[in-house]
């Protein structure tokens, strides 16, 4: 490594001079990225906010803001009261949590691994969160907390499955990628063949969770995906000490006496256990963790992984997509739906890029 030269007093005024101009650069570079990403994060929240707020007031029964901050204070009457507390907000809070929770494990996936392509829902970890909690319902009857639990274990022994056939005396991010696409896409068969084998209600109501729906969500599932992102965020935060030197390659970040292998170990099973929480909440909601990172690092060129933004990006594209989903469609679709409307091209998009620059299959 080279050593900053060393000011003396006896150093020439000029040298002196260029040594605090390269200072007063890099100080003013580093203050210009910390004002763009807080500028970026500030927006994303007023966003945030604004469609929240929409979510609340919108409706067969539409309010004016005043009267649903009123109601959200204890006014209103009763019906006010029941359409805003008990269906809108319970299901707006969850677009929100879900979106964190999804915004957050695709930017994990993609930094550490250093591939586009490594998103929760493309790797195989949502196809194990399917595969368990639809063979769960359909054949054991599961239902409420024990789905949830379900999908859950699905994803964690998904991921770790991936993991471990990945391994060759370390994680190669190519290498992860191809072998968790394969094994999602067995984990996919597993889920069409337990669909054939049941009742066509019950195929068809296993259809709707699969497709990543709100419908008819409420407090029962926000509550526990609000506790487990209470645990998950501060553990992923703190994991993410890790990604600054993983960003640098394997060597360079061992170099620089980083525990490569336990830093990636930690932030991938935070980034699963993120993405199945999700997942059990409402469904696999299609590419939110494929393109909330790539916006939210274009929204902060230089700053690296970008997570709080990736969160709030995550959480504004299912807020705005399940509005869409209510109020835009001759019927209200599930969320799913929409967010593969955006998400599908922008992976053909990075597909036919890959493949102009000579990177592509």
């Amino acid at each position: 490594m080279s050593r900053a030269p060393v000011v003396t007093k006896d150093a020439p005024d000029a040298d002196r001079e260029r040594l605090a101009d390269a200072v007063r650069q890099v100080t003013a570079v580093r203050g210009r990225g910390l004002r763009s990403s807080v500028l970026a994060g500030s927006g994303l929240f007023v966003a945030v906010v604004v469609v929240f707020g929409l979510s609340l007031g919108f409706g067969d029964m539409v309010m004016p803001i005043g009267k649903v901050v009123a109601t959200l204070f204890g006014g209103g009457d009763g019906g006010s009261q029941f359409v805003v507390l008990e269906l809108r907000l319970p299901r707006a809070l969850l677009a929100i949590l879900v979106g964190i929770a999804f915004g957050l494990s695709g930017a994990v996936f993609q930094t550490v691994l250093r591939n586009p392509l490594a998103s929760p829902d493309l790797i195989g970890i949502s196809a194990g969160a399917s595969a368990v909690a639809v063979t769960a319902a359909l054949l054991f009857q599961v239902s409420g907390l024990g789905l949830s639990a379900s999908a859950l274990t699905g994803s964690l022994v998904a991921g770790a499955a991936i993991y471990l056939l990945a391994w060759r005396q370390g994680i190669a991010g190519q290498r992860l990628v191809l072998v968790g696409i394969g094994v999602g896409m067995g984990l996919s068969s597993v889920v069409w063949y337990v669909m054939a084998r049941s009742e066509v209600t019950d195929a068809q109501e296993a259809f709707r969770w699969l497709a990543g729906s709100l419908n008819g969500r409420s407090w029962n599932q926000v509550w526990p995906l609000l506790i487990a992102l209470g645990l998950l965020v501060p553990l992923t935060v703190l994991a993410a000490h890790a990604l600054r030197p993983l960003q640098l390659g394997d060597d360079a970040a061992a170099g620089l006496g980083a525990k490569v292998e336990h830093g990636r170990l930690a932030l991938l099973a935070c980034a699963t256990a993120l993405a199945g929480i999700a997942t059990a909440a409402a469904g696999p909601i299609g590419f939110v963790a494929f393109v909330a990172a790539p916006i939210a690092r274009g929204l902060v060129p230089g700053r690296g992984a970008a997570l709080p933004q990736a969160a709030l990006t995550g959480a504004l594209i299912v807020l705005v997509a399940d509005f869409a989903a209510q109020h835009l469609f001759p019927v209200q679709l599930p969320v799913g739906v929409v967010t593969s409307i955006i998400g599908a091209p922008y992976l053909l998009l990075l597909l036919a890029r890959a493949n102009r620059v000579g990177s592509g299959g």
